[in-house]
Order: structure tokens, then C-alpha cells, then sequence
């Protein structure tokens, strides 16, 4: 097991002069029902913070306001217009999915859209509802895999219905065993995240603290995650996908000396100071 250490921020690279927009990826972001817009409107600000060239955001109508107010820079496609959705998947770098999703008929249509469409070349992020929806058929996950490159976001409970281990039981060689025969990417979230990775040695984060348990805070490292890998996954994907993981809890210690609470969207709002500071 190795543990992750503020050398990973190498990835953090100074942008060349000669690029615009397309040159750091096309995000897009699924999620969000009506009752659970919040979600996905700080998965789709994290992204646009940390770098990401374009955003979209599919959500529920009744987010569009919110989303407008929150995060202008990103682009607004309904949840109910398949059409565009298939549009959307197909220009893609990185899809999230499953901030606040929900798990009703017409969330498990749009997972199965994503699912069908996704290709090699893209990663698919899978978090929250999805990973709920997906439990439900954890047996068919080694047949019905997507082509794309697979990262799951799982806390510990979620893990636990997706992979049918016991949180008590959710260890080294258990967790392992079922990333390897999901073919994936997991980042556990939990104090001391750890990402299991295909043919990487288990990596530990040692920072964070109990000032981040707040709703939400898993939206944001997803966002965050989507942004790191549109963006510098080409060169070394699993150092990209760990410098993500370990900014999001390195703001939040710095903030965490000022605050008994930090918020997502304080992390958020300092992202773009912080790759500054760290940038090659």
C-alpha cells in the first residue's frame, strides 16, 4: 500500500499558451433529480473550477435556474431529452454520473443510455444513485461492463451494496478481489479514502479530517476527479485520478484551519488558487 503524498500534484501542469476550451476536455455531468439538485450542481461547479474546458450538466428542468445562478459556465441539457443526451455522451472526455440521480424508472432509462453508449476512449465516472441502481444487478456487472474506462466513487455503504461486502469485512484483499473482476477503478471514500486501480499498487490518503462530513462532499471530489482526468489523464490516468482525490482533502485542510466545518462549496471556490499555487 502506498501513501499518497503532495509530489502527486506534479500532475497539476502549466497550461500552454497556444490552447482554448477544447483542449481540456468536454465533462459531462448526469444527475440531479428535482429533489436532489444540489448534488449535481457542486459535481458540475467542482468540474468547471478545476479546469475542466467545457461542462455540461444533465439535470431535471426545474434546475435550470439554479444551475444558471450557480455555475453560468456550464451548458444545460434536460434529462428528459434523450436525444441530446446521446448527443452529448458521444462528444464527451469524462462522464459523471449519479449525483443525486435518484433511482426511480427514468434514472435507471438514463444509466442504461450511458451505459450502451459509452466507448474506450471516455471515462465514466459512476457515483451515488448509480452505484445504488447498479447494486441491483452487481451479478451481471462482469457482463454488462461499458467499454469506457470505469471509475466507481463508492463511501463505505455504497461499496457495500455494490460489492455485497460487509463494511466490517471491506478489507485489502476483499475490496481487490472485487475491482478486479469489476474490471474498474474504485475510490472508497471513507477517513483515509483508498483507490484500488488496475495493476497499481493500493493508494492511501492520509489527510482529511471529521470537518469534512457534510453533504455533498462526495459530489465534489467527483467533479473534481471528472475535471483531473479530462485534463491530464492522457499522460499517467491513475496519477491523474489520485492528484483529484488528494487536492480536494489538501484544500480542505487548509481551510480546516480556519473552520470547524468546511463546506463543498468552500472547497470549490478555492480550486482554481490551489492548482495555481501547484502547477508545473
Amino acid at each position: 500500500m502506498q501513501d499518497l503524498t503532495a509530489e502527486i500534484l506534479t500532475v497539476i501542469k502549466k497550461r500552454p499558451t497556444q490552447s482554448h476550451k477544447g483542449t481540456y476536455g468536454r465533462v459531462v455531468t448526469i444527475g440531479g433529480n428535482k429533489q436532489y439538485g444540489g448534488a449535481i450542481l457542486m459535481s458540475t461547479s467542482a468540474a468547471v473550477h478545476a479546469g475542466a474546458g467545457l461542462v455540461t450538466c444533465v439535470t431535471a428542468p426545474e434546475n435550470l435556474s439554479a444551475l444558471h445562478t450557480f455555475v453560468p459556465e456550464a451548458m444545460f441539457v434536460s434529462s428528459h431529452d434523450y436525444s441530446t443526451l446521446v448527443d452529448v455522451i458521444q462528444s464527451a472526455t469524462v462522464i459523471v454520473i449519479g449525483p443525486g440521480l435518484g433511482t426511480e424508472d427514468f434514472a435507471a432509462d438514463i444509466l442504461q443510455i450511458v451505459l450502451n453508449r459509452v466507448t474506450d476512449d471516455q471515462y465514466l465516472i459512476i457515483d451515488g444513485s448509480a452505484i445504488t441502481m447498479l447494486a441491483d444487478v452487481k451479478d451481471q456487472l462482469h457482463i454488462m461492463a461499458p467499454h469506457g474506462q470505469l471509475i466507481f466513487t463508492p463511501h463505505e455503504m455504497e461499496w457495500q451494496r455494490l460489492s455485497g461486502i460487509k463494511i466490517a469485512d471491506q478489507t485489502e484483499e476483499n475490496n481487490r478481489q472485487k475491482q478486479e473482476e469489476y474490471q474498474a477503478t474504485v475510490v472508497l471514500k471513507k477517513h483515509h479514502t483508498k483507490i484500488y486501480a488496475p495493476q497499481t499498487p493500493t493508494m492511501r490518503l492520509p489527510i482529511g479530517g471529521p470537518y469534512m462530513a457534510t453533504g455533498g462532499m462526495g459530489d465534489t471530489l467527483t467533479g473534481i476527479i471528472a475535471a483531473f482526468m479530462a485534463q491530464f489523464a492522457h499522460d499517467d490516468p491513475q496519477s491523474a485520478l489520485a492528484a483529484a482525490v488528494y487536492t480536494h482533502s489538501a484544500i480542505a485542510d487548509e481551510l480546516s484551519e480556519d473552520a470547524y466545518v468546511v463546506l463543498p462549496t468552500d472547497i470549490i471556490e478555492r480550486l482554481q488558487k490551489f492548482m495555481k499555487e501547484h502547477s508545473k
